[in-house]
Formats: structure tokens, C-alpha cells, sequence
């Protein structure tokens, strides 16, 4: 026996720890998403990476439901209500607290900013929506929910782009979960790779066995078929892009070719000089339509501005008080504004806005996944039309789109490859109805070698 919990030492997948009975789980859940519950609540610390529209909420506040004693989920700003309202179609009631001494109901939801005021210990388990702003907080912030939760038993993570362009990113959720600490994932599973400090690659052995890992805690899909579930009501509309360049400013009357902006510091200077003709081109397309609008921006005078020239628009930005961005967001859910100024910092993640499909960037950074995200508020499923996006930026920012285009052909291709290495697995893993049961069967008989005899 010795000898066997040797061998279970040496594999890397992780075991389940959860609950080990069967549950009911609320019809109105879709197949798929009953089964991720039910497989989630098995697992006991797991991970939802599923594509926008899927139902994560629907999924965690069942998970939420069936784990014993008090759950906190933690969500970015607005997404909190959000949820509060998504609860009552399952008739799960959710409570929005600020602080621990509010808590006084099973479920309780708050805002990441507020974590800082609960008491770990009080909950048995936790729920992380929208985890990918795991690898956005400062590395203090992360490590504080991390250590916060290190002895909470249950735990679950829910986004839809788990590691955009980087599977080291899938450390972060690891180490949450308490499986294996980021260094402990790069030391058995990657390389470094040359010279620069932040570059890893997946060992080539080691390929296979990474994937069993991940899928041994994580769920991975991007429709409903990824898993051999029916597709139906879950194809998307189409999405449509359109590009404007802009001249930049009064630069392009003096050059007959304008230099492409490379540096930061010169995107940012081609962003200042290309302000006024950008919002006014953004503006014109608004100010002709009947539609509402989404509209986002980087810059405060960008913002400013746009408030200023589009009609019927009003800015959420980074200085309003919480309870300001919450009520406008839900506002905008409820058809109350016909434009909506912010930036993806601030409302780009978690928010379903199914409610509009035009949306336009006036000027882009050099983040794949706020502009993936931002977009993803409308265009997910659910959206009944298509989607528009506009892109409006100054001809020297072509560096800029390039970069994003790029990142997003590499994201597209990393996250086809997850489901296609882990898309088996998680379905053998899903229809299973009973807990893990790992046994070892020898195929080769032990022979003693001759000195232990001797």
C-alpha cells in the first residue's frame, strides 16, 4: 500500500472534494449547464471557462445553492445586481453586501473592491465571476485572494477567457483553487524559452499530461456542442466590423505621410492630436441613428468630449461613486439611455447588454482582452441581431489595430486548442454520475531484482 499512495503522489491530476450525493438541479438550466453544476459541485474547487451568453451565472448560483452553510460570490461592479436579478428567475435569493456585518443570508454578493471588509472564515464557499481579473489586479490585490481563500473549502471560478494568449495565465486560477501554486505549473509542465524573462512554452512531453491536469479541474467550451451538447438557441448573429481612419490632426497638413505611431508614448500623442476629428466622426454615425449605443473610450478627454457631441449620451468614468456606475449601468440595461459612454475598464466585463448591438471605439489600447470583452457585451448569446462595431481611430494608431488583430488570431487559435485537447475529457467528466475513483491495475508483473533478493 506503501508503494500505491506512492504512484497517486506522482500523478498530477487533482481529486474531486466536494459533495458526493446526487442534487436536483432547477430545470430551467439548459442540459449542458446542469451537468457543468453537478460536475462542479463533485469537483468541490473547480473552473467554468465558457464563452459569453452560456449561462455561468445560471451555474454558479445553483453551485451556490447546493454547497452547504454561507457562499460569497465576488463580481465587478454592476454585475452584482445583475446577478441579484438572474437569482430570482431560479428563485435563489441573493443579498448585496458592503461589508461583513451585513451578512446575514446564505448567498451573499459583493464587489471585488469590497473584499477587504468579510471575514474568510465565515463562508464555506466562494465564487469568483468573471475570474480572469485575477491577472489585472496588482500582484498584491491577487495574492490577497488567494491567500483570503486558501482554507475555504469550496471554490469556483467562472470567465470566459481564462488566459487570453498565455496558458501561464491558467496558473492563476490553479493556484485559487489550491491545486498547484503558478510556479509549481511552470516547473513541471513549461520551458523558459531564451532570453526574455516572460517567456514559457509547454514542455513537448509534457503536452498530453497538461491537459489531462487542466481538465482534471476545468471545463472548457466555447457553444454547447464543444462538450456534445445540441447547439440550438446558441448560435451567434453576425458580428460586423467597421474601420475608420482619421487624419491625424493638424500633423497631416504639413506630412505628406504620416509616421506610424509605435512607441507608447507616441500612441498616446497620436491619440491627443487625432481627439477632436475621432469623436466627431463617432458622433456623426450616433447622432444619424435611432438605435442606443454603447460608445468606448480610453482617454477622460475622450469621454468628455463624446458626452458633450452625441445626443441623448451620458459617461460613466472612473471617478463617479459606485452607486452612480451601478444605477446608470442598469439603466442602460433597461433601454433608459440611448448612448452609453464609458471605458472597458470600467464596464467591460460581466454585463449582459444583449439590449443593444451598436457599439464603437473611439481609439484602441494595446489590450486584446478589454476589446474582446467589451464586445462580448453584446455579441453573446442571447443577442437576437447583428452586432456592429465600429473602430475609429487616427491613421498613425495602424500599429495599434495591427497588434489587436493579431492577438486576437492567437487567442482564437489557443482557446480552439484547449477545447480540441481538453473537449473528451470534459465530456467523459460531465456524464459521470458518481465520484472519481482512481485504482491501480498492474499489466506487467513486479520482479524483485537480484540484489534485494540476495
Amino acid at each position: 500500500m506503501e508503494y500505491l499512495d506512492f504512484l497517486k503522489r506522482k500523478q498530477v491530476v487533482d481529486s474531486p472534494s466536494g459533495i458526493d450525493k446526487e442534487v436536483d438541479i432547477n430545470p430551467i438550466l439548459f442540459p449542458f449547464q446542469g451537468d457543468i453544476t453537478r460536475w462542479a459541485l463533485r469537483r468541490g474547487r473547480a473552473a467554468v471557462f465558457a464563452g459569453c451568453g452560456l449561462g455561468k451565472t445560471f451555474v454558479q448560483l445553483e453551485w451556490a445553492k447546493h454547497v452547504p452553510e454561507k457562499i460569497l460570490i465576488l463580481a465587478p461592479l454592476a454585475v452584482s445586481q445583475q446577478t441579484i436579478r438572474e437569482g430570482k428567475k431560479l428563485g435563489i435569493e441573493v443579498k448585496y453586501c458592503r461589508e461583513q456585518k451585513q451578512v446575514d443570508s446564505k448567498i451573499t454578493i459583493a464587489n471585488y473592491e469590497m473584499l477587504h471588509k468579510f471575514d474568510a472564515s465565515q463562508f464555506n464557499g466562494v465564487v469568483l465571476d468573471e475570474s480572469s481579473l485575477l491577472k489585472n489586479f496588482a500582484g498584491s490585490t491577487r495574492n490577497l485572494i488567494i491567500e483570503f481563500f486558501a482554507n475555504t473549502p469550496f471554490r469556483l471560478a467562472c470567465t470566459a477567457t481564462p488566459a487570453p494568449n498565455d496558458y501561464m495565465e491558467l496558473g492563476n486560477h490553479a493556484e485559487f483553487l489550491g491545486i498547484q501554486t503558478r510556479l509549481e505549473m511552470l516547473s513541471m509542465f513549461f520551458v523558459h524559452d531564451g532570453g526574455e524573462t516572460s517567456k514559457w512554452r509547454l514542455k513537448g512531453h509534457a503536452e498530453n499530461e497538461y491537459w489531462k491536469w487542466l481538465a482534471s479541474w476545468a471545463v472548457m467550451m466555447q457553444k454547447p456542442s464543444d462538450l456534445g451538447y445540441d447547439d440550438d438557441g446558441f448560435i451567434l448573429p453576425k458580428l460586423n466590423y467597421y474601420e475608420h481612419i482619421v487624419e491625424n490632426g493638424s500633423e497631416s497638413k504639413f506630412n505628406l505621410f504620416s509616421k506610424e505611431a509605435k512607441t507608447l508614448l507616441e500612441r498616446r500623442q497620436a491619440r491627443r492630436d487625432s481627439l477632436n476629428e475621432r469623436v466627431k466622426l463617432c458622433a456623426d454615425i450616433i447622432n444619424k441613428s435611432d438605435e442606443i449605443w454603447i460608445v468606448w473610450c480610453n482617454l477622460n478627454s475622450e469621454g468628455n468630449l463624446l458626452e458633450k457631441t452625441i445626443k441623448d449620451s451620458l459617461q460613466i468614468e472612473g471617478a463617479d461613486n459606485y452607486e452612480f456606475k451601478e444605477k446608470n449601468m442598469l439603466a442602460f440595461s433597461d433601454n433608459k439611455i440611448k448612448c452609453l459612454i464609458t471605458k472597458p475598464s470600467i464596464a467591460g466585463h460581466g454585463m449582459n447588454w444583449q439590449n443593444a448591438h451598436n457599439q464603437a471605439f473611439v481609439g484602441l489600447s494595446d489590450s486584446w482582452e478589454e476589446f474582446y470583452q467589451a464586445i462580448r457585451r453584446e455579441w453573446r448569446f442571447g443577442q437576437k441581431e447583428q452586432v456592429n462595431v465600429h473602430v475609429i481611430i487616427s491613421e498613425k494608431e495602424g500599429a495599434v489595430l495591427k497588434n489587436i488583430k493579431r492577438k486576437e488570431k492567437n487567442a482564437e487559435n489557443m482557446l480552439q486548442n484547449m477545447v480540441k485537447h481538453m473537449h473528451r475529457i470534459n465530456e467523459k467528466n460531465l456524464h459521470k454520475l458518481t465520484r472519481d475513483v482512481e485504482l491501480y491495475s498492474p499489466q506487467i508483473e513486479m520482479e524483485l531484482p537480484k540484489f534485494l533478493k540476495e
